[in-house]
Parts: structure tokens; C-alpha cells; sequence
């Protein structure tokens, strides 16, 4: 099965060494029998067509959905239509809120500020503990959606659409390096500091990851099997 990974940002300079967002996504889904392609989409680098892959990953980014980028707009309509092909997409972090702008959905700064660093969300009784980065959040459901996991902090983490979406706010593909890194880089004088001394904190037990790259895994796999039957 082909995943083709749209990448709607950068990791920031000088974080090199832990690879591009699409490394990362690579290293989580490896082993489950996948094969990928890439598209910087916010280089304005997109598909020929939604049929080019079996399935589509959203990667996170420095932007908000709701600002004025060329990008955003291609993206929604290119998120639509796959799932009108059911074509599985899935959505992290800034791929989970422009899913759910794109699908009717609303997203905002929150006015709670950030969430960063380990974080303790509910998937359905499972608590996982995932690496947060992010202060935007979905505030209104797209109609249809499922909610698939919660914190405190963050009500809409998880959000399912039928059998063809799915997306989570936090970040599976984050190791604890990373975000250590990713705290001197891009947190200091933008995140408050006792945020990120708190974060850095918690790091050390490792993330869930896991979990999510499972959940990835079937959904994907599950889903283009259904549409494989459905075209035939």
C-alpha cells in the first residue's frame, strides 16, 4: 500500500539531525508493509490526483489553518476529494485541524493557551501519552465527526470521519529528543517559559507512539481494503 505524505511545514534549523517531518512519519509507519511518496504541499507541490496513492498523511506546521497561505485552500479541496473517493486521508496536529476546517470544522487560537511535551490524552478508556505542540485547536466539530480522544487541555484530540478520516492533535512522530531540541529552538520567547521547563520536565519516559502508529496502520490498511472491494 502506497501512503503519500503531504508536508505542510519545516522542521525548524538546525534540527537537522532528527530529519524532515516525512522521516519521521517514515520511521513511525515502518515494518507495516508501506511504501511512500512525498509532496511538499506548502511549496505548493501537490498530486496530480487524489488516485496517485492509496492513502494520504498530513504532516504538522509552524501555520494556522485560518491564515492566508496559497496552500491552504488546494489542500481543503484536495482533502475533500479524496474522501469523497474514499481514499483514506489522515491529519496530524496541523493536518487534524485543517481536516476538520476543510470538512465543515472550526479551529482557533486557544484562548488556554499551549499545550507542549508529554501529554495524557484519552483514547476511548486508553490513556496515551503523547508529545504536544500547539496552541490552535478544533473548537467546533465538522458534522459527521467522531470524537476519538480527549485531554483536559484539548476536548477534540482525536476525530474520526466515518471510515475514511481519521486525525489526532498531538504529535506520534515527536520523540522526547526532538522536542527537548525543539524547546531551546522554537519554544523560548513564543511558548512561556515555565511551560517549557515543566514539558522538558516530563521528558525521558518516551512516547506512546506506538499506539498511534498502530492505530495509523489499520486505519489505513482497513480502509483501503474496503474501497478495493467497493471498486471492483
Amino acid at each position: 500500500m502506497k501512503i503519500g505524505i503531504l508536508q505542510t511545514g519545516d522542521a525548524p534549523q538546525g534540527l537537522e539531525s532528527h530529519g524532515t517531518y516525512p522521516d519521521m512519519f517514515e520511521t513511525l509507519l515502518a515494518g507495516q508493509g508501506f511504501t511512500f511518496a512525498r509532496w511538499r504541499v506548502n511549496a505548493m507541490a501537490f498530486p496530480a490526483s487524489v488516485t496517485e496513492c492509496d492513502g494520504w498523511l498530513i504532516t504538522g506546521s509552524r501555520h494556522g489553518v485560518y491564515e492566508d497561505h496559497p496552500f491552504i485552500a488546494p489542500l481543503e479541496q484536495f482533502i475533500r476529494d479524496a474522501i469523497a473517493r474514499d481514499i483514506p486521508v489522515a491529519g496530524i496536529c496541523f493536518g487534524h485541524q485543517i481536516m476538520a476546517q476543510a470538512l465543515g470544522g472550526k479551529v482557533e487560537k486557544y484562548q488556554g493557551g499551549w499545550a507542549v511535551g508529554p501529554t495524557e490524552y484519552d483514547f476511548g478508556g486508553e490513556t496515551v501519552t503523547l508529545n504536544a505542540w500547539h496552541q490552535d485547536q478544533v473548537t467546533e466539530l465538522p458534522p459527521g465527526a467522531r470524537v476519538t480522544a480527549t485531554s483536559p487541555f484539548c476536548q477534540y484530540a482525536g476525530l474520526a470521519y466515518g471510515k475514511t478520516g481519521y486525525s489526532v492533535q498531538p504529535h506520534p512522530e515527536f520523540g522526547d529528543g526532538f522536542v527537548g531540541d525543539l524547546i531551546d529552538a522554537r519554544g523560548r520567547g513564543v511558548v512561556p517559559d515555565p511551560l517549557l521547563d515543566a514539558a522538558r520536565a516530563r521528558l525521558g519516559a518516551g512516547p506512546d507512539s506506538a499506539v498511534i502508529a498502530r492505530q495509523l496502520s489499520d486505519f489505513f490498511k482497513a480502509a483501503h481494503a474496503e474501497r478495493q472491494q467497493t471498486v471492483k
